[in-house]
């Protein structure tokens, strides 16, 4: 055997107990520790069935292998971002499987300073070890075990990023969706003059109205009718880990996260001009033009939180953004947050006195997109291949899949890390019927078996 399946690109995944459990939670914790030479690693872990059962055996892997551990317990991932600096540990790691299916769980690994480890940086050298059956105990001592309850220090780090004297008293439905969230919201509430109405607020192992992950639109009705029955403002929903948030504007339309990179960038650039923005290459022409509108710099990353990281270390840019509704914060140790555009939002549409709706139109009508859409198929390489050969009039770019621009639209096609699939976004220049028409004609290419 030469690869254990819950590896993936950027983290752990698999389902319990047949792809990820405690005898090999146990494993990875010794064998992270001697990766990184740990003397001080914090864990935290999310809702599921099975979280607690691996945190225990992760733990006593580091433990065992002398690293002392600080258990922050119950969090969302963007707490181990904050705690491992806070704490100067020398690593951290999350355990949850975010958006998946209740029967999966997984791992997020950090180093020093929230440096993210993927596979590419670490991780393949975790499995290769457990695969040698490398594991021997290293260290002399045994380490030790502090339970630590972060949320205050979490909450009060959040100052930094907003005002709170600068929002509005607005009405907005918050949905956890049974995850993680609901604790940081209860946390802050005080803080904020918003009144909250809480969707799906408590933390729930069950799930029972679903898997948390507003990405999949039958799972964005609770909050569109919650948005809708009470007049709301503003709708926000997370998913299970809270790293990424969900806008509904106050008439109960989803908001596409594209459109929310260019309006957190115009919301951090009123007040710091010239500062440079990563973005990723799916959707790109409404980020450049707000970015350079605003006085800021565009830079352009592969998409990927490993590669959008490190790409914002490299030109020490202040905020970067993926239309996935990922969005890191240099002040956050370049790490993602779910918490913290959504206190942008409600400050940038308290200081222009606008609706989200508002905010975003001109960029929705200026740049419409398709959102992205994803293909399984046998053979996503020759796919791509095929695609590209049949739009070669356009100027190509491979920095993550192909991207193929036009005068007018443009798209991005690339492949998934993990399945057979591959996914496709499409944009244009203020024409929505280009735009739909050119998303239809490469998804009949895309799911045709002939060239």
């Amino acid at each position: 055997m030469d690869k254990i399946n819950c590896f993936k690109a950027y983290d752990i995944r698999g389902k319990v107990p047949s792809e990820l459990n405690s005898e090999l939670a146990y494993k990875i914790g010794i064998a992270y520790s001697k990766l990184i030479g740990a003397k001080t690693v914090v864990v935290g872990y999310d809702v599921r069935k099975s979280s607690e059962e691996i945190s225990k055996a992760l733990i006593k892997g580091l433990n065992d292998n002398g690293a002392d551990v600080i258990d922050i317990g119950l969090c969302g991932t963007e707490m181990i971002y904050f705690s491992t600096p806070f704490f100067d540990a020398d690593g951290g790691i999350m355990i949850t499987a975010s958006h998946n299916p209740p029967e999966y769980n997984g791992m997020k690994f950090v180093k020093k300073g929230s440096v993210p480890v993927g596979y590419d940086s670490g991780l393949q050298d975790v499995e290769k070890m457990i695969l040698k059956n490398d594991i021997s105990l290293s260290a002399k001592t045994h380490g030790s075990v502090r339970k630590e309850n972060v949320m205050d220090k979490f909450i009060n780090n959040l100052n930094k990023f907003y005002k709170p004297e600068k929002i509005n008293p607005y009405k907005v439905v918050v949905n956890a969706g049974n995850g993680c969230a609901g604790l940081a919201l209860n946390a802050i509430e005080k803080y904020l003059p918003i009144k909250m109405i809480k969707v799906f607020n408590e933390p729930d192992e069950n799930f029972p109205n679903g898997v948390p992950n507003p990405l999949l639109p039958e799972n964005r009705k609770a909050t569109i009718d919650a948005v809708l029955s009470n007049d709301a403002d503003l709708g926000v929903a997370w998913d299970g880990d809270y790293d990424r948030c969900f806008f509904f504007d106050e008439k109960g339309n989803f908001i596409e996260g594209y459109y929310i990179v260019g309006l957190l960038a115009k919301s951090i650039l009123k007040n710091h001009p010239g500062e440079k923005i990563v973005h990723d290459p799916r959707l790109v022409w409404n980020t450049v033009e707000v970015v350079q509108n605003s006085g800021g710099q565009p830079v352009l990353s592969k998409s990927g939180h490993a590669f959008i990281k490190q790409k914002m270390r490299e030109v020490n840019a202040i905020y970067g953004g993926e239309m996935s509704a990922h969005h890191y914060f240099r002040e956050n140790a370049y790490s993602d947050s779910g918490m913290i555009p959504f206190l942008l939002t409600l400050q940038l549409m308290s200081e222009e006195n606008k609706p989200l709706s508002k905010l975003v139109e001109e960029m929705i009508l200026a740049y419409p997109c398709s959102g992205e859409i994803n293909s399984t198929i046998e053979n996503p390489a020759g796919k791509l291949e095929e695609i590209e050969k049949r739009y070669s009039g356009g100027k190509v770019d491979h920095l993550d899949g192909a991207s193929v621009e036009f005068d007018d639209w443009r798209f991005n096609l690339r492949m998934s890390n993990t399945e057979p699939i591959i996914r496709l976004n499409v944009e244009s220049r203020g024409n929505i019927k280009l735009m739909e028409e050119k998303t239809e004609e490469l998804l009949n290419h895309i799911r045709s078996n002939t060239p």
